[in-house]
This record gives structure tokens, sequence and C-alpha cells, in this order.
């Protein structure tokens, strides 16, 4: 068990289930997956650029991502069906602690002019979705055998359907989010 987890099982549910006055323990939020996306745009197209992104996707979540499709072809985009448009990963239970106990306490605070991240990136739904400009900013990635810095979108999926709540459960786990 990671030490999130094991911090979220004895430490944040009991409060949370105080704080937001809930009767049953299991109608507690908590963190369902974490979907990391990397789409490279007009690299797609360059196979070790393809390679490479994958490569370094796999370094940061320690899985092996899924290459990305597009389902039609957007004449205004120039993309033609079942082109390779980037890659993405999801992560679960042991992984998603660890990636997120990463994302928190390392590469978030490396990130430059870092301040916080919104409150306005949550769906409606208790999902929180933000983006991270720079790849490199995870120690797994090394510096100088990059070709290219690559963004990528980090979608965190909780269990309930409530933003606050929602936002409750991201500020327990000491999620930056600004004020």
């Amino acid at each position: 068990m990671s030490r999130l987890h094991e911090e979220y099982l004895k430490n944040i549910k009991p409060n949370l289930m105080k704080e937001l006055g809930l009767k049953n323990i299991y109608s507690v939020p908590e963190l369902k997956k974490i979907v990391i996306n990397m789409g490279l745009g007009i690299d797609a197209n360059d196979k070790k650029k393809m390679e490479a992104a994958i490569e370094d996707l796999k370094k940061i979540s320690g899985q092996m991502p899924v290459v990305t499709k597009t389902k039609k072809a957007i004449a205004n985009f120039k993309t033609k069906e079942n082109m390779v448009i980037g890659c993405k990963v999801t992560l679960r239970k042991k992984r998603m602690y660890e990636f997120i106990d990463r994302l928190i306490n390392i590469a978030l605070p490396r990130t430059k002019d870092f301040s916080g991240l919104s409150l306005k990136n949550f769906d409606g739904l208790g999902n929180y979705t933000f983006g991270i400009k720079e790849h490199i900013i995870f120690p797994e990635i090394d510096y100088d055998k990059i070709d290219k810095v690559k963004g990528m979108d980090v979608t965190i999926v909780t269990s309930t359907k409530k933003n606050d709540e929602a936002k409750s459960l991201l500020k327990a786990f000491n999620f930056p989010l600004n004020k």
C-alpha cells in the first residue's frame, strides 16, 4: 500500500466524513482514476517523436501508454481517419496514489512561476482537469535526452458528483489549489 493511500484510509477519510457531515463511510469521496494524456499535434506523424513521447509517459506513469488515434477525418484540422495523435495512460489503485504523491510533493513545486492550480478546472461532476506545460518537471525524465518539451493533461476522476466534495478531497490531499 502506498504512503498516500494509507494516509487517506487512516486520516483523510474519517476527517472528510465529519467535515462533509456524511453518515455513511462509503459515501465519502475518493479517487477513482487518473488519466494522463499527451497530445503531440503535428509531431504525431514523426515516428521517433511518437516513440519518445511514449517512453517519457511510460517513465512518468510507470505503465505502458495507449496510442490514441482520430475517430474521423476533419479537414480543418488536417487529420485523417485512424491517424495517430498522441498517447494516454489510465492509472488506478496503487500507481494512482504513487503518481499523485509524486505530482503534489515533487513535480508541481518544480514548475516555473507556480502559484497553485485554478479552482475553475472542475467539470461540474466532481472531476478535476489541469494541464502541465513541461513534462520535464518530473524527476524520471532525463533533461539531456529529450528532443522537445511536451505538455500533458491530467484528469483526476473522483467518486463524487459534487464539485465542493471533490474540492475538499483534493485539499485534504494537500493539492496546491488557489484560494
